[in-house]
Formats: structure tokens, C-alpha cells, sequence
């Protein structure tokens, strides 16, 4: 999976997240696709699929296993997918007699839907941890603020005197309900979703592989209904609105002839040099905007054909890390905006 402007040499520094970015790093990629090869072969060892020998063969080599990026690379333009190669470099590198038994019975889409579930349980404990203090940081600027004036606007008109917390309270209440994320899950099919090269013992290896990895385990393969990446996308880019309201709202109160709200950390003007531009409440704003635009897009790639689409299932590689690390941006970059308000409204 990739994306581009937050790790760009330049866009990086305004739209980045260091955090969230490495969890889309080929490094991370690849290091979750051989903890589900690891686990897939520890399962099926348990349940006399294939020899324990193999396993702890498998378990070890996946510990030392660098492959060649480049033939990964190469395989992928015509594979359309990278599995297929890592694979084979996996086998090569174990040898005989145990190769035969990596993969055995999953299927490449088995390999990249867990890998990204893997790293989506990560980005969710960062999401939430950043909810938490952003929380926390809304709550210290009502009891700090709280009490002063602002003039409530409808339709961008002046409207009735409002209090500072209750433009707060615009901003933070939505925020609890988004501490409960979708719950990433493992996905094991098999070729056709049927797990079928593993018989009977199939629902316990799921069930025993899902708990390995610390991965909820479906009562069957989820290959066909994306729903569950849609809900994922869905959570996010409800958390970039949220957000995106709050900046254009400070961004609104920092203009000259409104002046409701000091900020510390404004940026500067190549041409003007008396502006102080509200850089990081109008980077909420984008953030929210092209997740709204994403979410559409995954909504499409629910369109998978019969028990498997190539098209559909490329089309959530290249948005889903954008949704996930636009997520991750915006809420740094929230907390970073609401530790730089010097004075929300007029005092009393």
C-alpha cells in the first residue's frame, strides 16, 4: 500500500505523520505479511495440518527472511500483486523438506488483508491515544476559557452572544464516540473463501491463528464483503470532519475584523510580512476534505466481483493508507493547534 504527500519532501512537514506513515513502510508491510505466514504454519502444526517440524522451520526463517525488493517489484507488474514472489522467496529460503508447507492452503489475499489489519490494530492505538489527550486538551481550554464571550454566527452572519465553551463543546463532543474503533480481524479463506485444502480443522485454525496474531476471528472469510474496510474508512474520515469543523472554525475566528482567538504559531507570508496565517487550522480543513473525498472511492471498492476482484481490491491499496495517515495527521495536527490558543472569545 502507498501514498504520497505525507512523506513528499516538502508537504511532509505540513500534512506528516511520522507515526502513522511507518505503519505503511514496506518494512512494516512485509513484517506482518511473515507474521501471518509464521502463525498460519504454527496453526496448522497444532491441528496436525503439517508437521511441527515445518512450522518451527517456517516461525524461524521468518525471523531472518530478507527478500529482494527488487524481484518483488518486478512480480508485481505482472502478478498484480506481490504474494505470489514473496512467497517463493519464502520457500527458497527455508529449503527442503519444509518448503512446500508455507502458505499452505491461503491464499494471497489471506497474506495482504491481515498484513493491513495487523498495522490497522497499531494505528488504531495511536488514533486513540491521540483522542484521549485531545480530549483532555479541549477540556483544559473550557475550564480555561470557557466563560469568555464569542458571537455565535448562522449563515456566516452575527447571530446571539454565545460562551467560549460552547463553541467547545461544538468541537469536543463528538470526539468520545469515536474511542471505540472497528475491530481489525483476521481473514483466512483459502483460494475461494472456503478454506477447503484444510477440511474439517478449518474454523479452529482460524479461530487459533486469529488469537496468535490478536485479531478478532470471523466465522468465515470476509474476502467479497468489504464492509468491514468501509466501517474502517468510515470511523476515520468521521474523526478528519470533526476536526476539519474545528479548524474552519478557528480559522474564521482568526480573521482581522473577527480577531475571537489568539494564536501562538501562525505562519508566515512570503510577500506580507505583518500575517500570521491560521497554517495549521487550514491543514484540518484539507485533511477533512480529501478523507471525504476518499471515502467515496472505498465505497466503490466495495463493488467486488463474484469471490475475488483484482480492480476493486487495487483501488483499496492505494486510498486506505491515505485515509489512515490523513487520519493520523490531522489529529497531531489538532493537538498541536489547540495547545497554541493563547485566548479563545473576550473575557468578561
Amino acid at each position: 500500500m502507498s501514498f504520497t504527500p505525507y512523506n513528499a519532501p516538502f508537504l511532509s512537514g505540513l500534512l506528516g505523520d511520522p507515526e502513522t506513515v511507518a505503519l505503511f513502510s514496506i518494512k512494516a508491510e512485509l513484517a506482518a505479511m511473515l507474521r501471518f505466514e509464521a502463525a498460519l504454519a504454527k496453526s496448522q502444526a497444532r491441528y496436525d495440518l503439517i508437521p511441527k517440524a515445518a512450522a518451527k522451520a517456517i516461525g524461524e526463517a521468518a525471523k531472518s527472511f530478507r527478500p529482494n525488493i527488487e524481484a518483488l517489484n518486478a512480480s508485481c507488474a505482472t502478478d498484480g500483486l506481490v504474494v505470489p514472489e514473496f512467497v517463493r522467496q519464502l520457500r527458497k529460503h527455508i529449503g527442503e523438506p519444509h518448503a512446500k508447507y508455507v502458505h499452505f492452503g491461503a491464499t494471497s489475499q489471506d497474506v495482504i488483508d491481515t498484513s493491513f489489519m495487523l498495522r490497522f490494530k497499531d494505528l488504531s492505538t495511536i488514533l486513540e491515544s491521540r483522542l484521549v489527550e485531545l480530549i483532555a486538551a479541549l477540556e483544559a481550554l473550557k475550564a480555561r476559557d470557557g466563560c469568555n464571550t464569542l458571537m455565535a454566527r448562522t449563515r456566516m452572519q452575527a447571530a446571539l452572544p454565545i460562551k467560549a465553551e460552547d463553541r467547545i463543546a461544538s468541537w469536543a463532543e463528538p470526539l468520545p464516540g469515536y474511542l471505540t474503533s472497528v475491530t481489525p480481524m483476521l481473514q483466512l479463506g483459502g483460494p475461494v473463501g472456503t478454506l477447503s485444502q484444510m477440511g474439517d480443522m478449518a474454523p479452529e485454525i482460524r479461530i487459533d491463528m486469529a488469537q496468535k496474531l490478536g485479531l478478532f476471528a470471523p466465522e468465515k472469510s470476509w474476502h467479497s464483503e468489504r464492509r468491514v474496510i468501509a466501517d474502517m474508512a468510515q470511523w476515520m474520515c468521521l474523526i478528519t470532519g470533526t476536526l476539519g469543523k474545528m479548524g474552519q472554525d478557528i480559522a474564521l475566528l482568526a480573521q482581522n475584523e473577527i480577531a475571537e482567538i489568539s494564536l501562538d504559531g501562525g505562519g508566515g507570508s512570503s510577500a506580507m510580512a505583518h500575517k500570521k496565517n491560521p497554517v495549521k487550522a487550514e491543514a484540518l480543513v484539507t485533511l477533512a476534505r480529501f478523507n471525504a473525498v476518499q471515502i467515496s472511492a472505498i465505497h466503490q471498492s466495495m463493488v467486488h466481483e463474484q469471490e475475488r476482484s483484482g480492480a476493486a481490491w487495487t483501488l483499496e491499496w492505494m486510498i486506505m493508507p491515505q485515509i489512515c495517515v490523513a487520519c493520523g495527521a490531522a489529529l497531531r495536527t489538532a493537538l498541536t493547534l489547540v495547545s497554541e490558543i493563547k485566548q479563545l472569545g473576550r473575557a468578561v
